[in-house]
């Protein structure tokens, strides 16, 4: 299902957050929201999933706004795993708190059936949690409890993922086991990532906010341009794909864009670096102007 932000406005204690903000992400596709600090992203993640409605603007998943469905209709909708605070979860264990994933399908007093038992089930093989499904939640590793927070969500059967840097905190390994993870739902999702790299590898798109602004969107290659990143970022980098098929990012040997004379890395206007010949290389002969 698709997901559509449109010129959306956030206002906090009369401070603009979020300015005509305007984002797709098409059906099956994983975008990621990048920024520095204090850009937006996850006041914008918060719109997407209701729990900050907006001063202006729509948020549609699907053919519907967010904020025309109950609460209970849009939980059925759109599933968020936000980052994990370590909260008391002491006496649960991992299938009670996947279980808890159903929790928009039921009535006030709906008690677990076979379709519940089901989801819950499945989302635990999905995303390998079985191993550990008896054990008691507060036990877990980082990891392992943002696996079954995954899970959780899942277990609803969302149309939409919204997630909230996930892999903070998390040792490299266990990284990229939930990236792919994320990429083999096959849900619609919106990732909020501080890791470029990771993002880059990830994403099938990206949205760059600045300020509460977007200052870039669309593929990987086309948004994390050198001038980008040197502009958003402050850093002094490439980004290409290599044979593998793998996108990553090359930082320069002095990556703080503020620490480099551009002279010594130009780029064209389009943001593309210039070839440089190797160090040693004679300069050319420049024509004198009389004396």
């Amino acid at each position: 299902m698709k997901l559509i932000v449109d010129r959306l406005h956030v206002t906090l204690d009369r401070n603009p957050i979020l300015r005509g903000v305007s984002l797709e992400v098409g059906q099956g596709d994983v975008v990621g929201l990048v920024g520095p600090n204090g850009s937006g992203k996850s006041t914008l993640l918060r719109t997407v999933y209701r729990a900050l409605r907006p001063a202006t603007g729509v948020v549609r998943v699907g053919d519907d706004d967010v904020w025309e469905l109950s609460p209970r209709a849009a939980a059925r909708r759109t599933a968020a795993v936000l980052q994990d605070t370590g909260g008391n979860t002491t006496g649960l264990t991992v299938t009670e708190i996947v279980s808890l994933g159903r929790a928009p399908h039921h009535g006030l007093l709906g008690r677990d059936g076979a379709e519940d038992h089901e989801a819950v089930a499945d989302a635990i093989d999905r995303c390998g949690v079985r191993p550990f499904a008896d054990r008691d939640h507060a036990s877990l590793s980082g990891g392992e409890r943002q696996r079954v927070l995954l899970a959780r969500a899942l277990a609803q059967k969302p149309k939409l993922l919204v997630l909230d840097e996930l892999t903070n905190h998390l040792d490299i390994r266990a990284r990229f086991e939930l990236l792919d993870l994320i990429r083999a739902t096959g849900v619609t999702t919106l990732a909020v990532l501080h890791d470029l790299d990771l993002a880059a590898r990830l994403c099938d798109h990206l949205v760059v906010l600045r300020a509460g602004t977007v200052a870039a969107a669309g593929p990987v290659l086309k948004v994390l341009t050198p001038g980008l990143l040197a502009d958003v970022f402050g850093v002094q980098a490439h980004t290409e794909r290599h044979a593998d098929g793998v996108i990553r990012i090359t930082y320069a040997a002095r990556p703080l864009a503020r620490d480099v004379d551009p002279r010594d890395h130009p780029c064209r206007r389009d943001g593309t670096p210039v070839a440089m010949p190797p160090p040693g290389t004679p300069a050319p002969d420049r024509a004198r102007s009389p004396e």
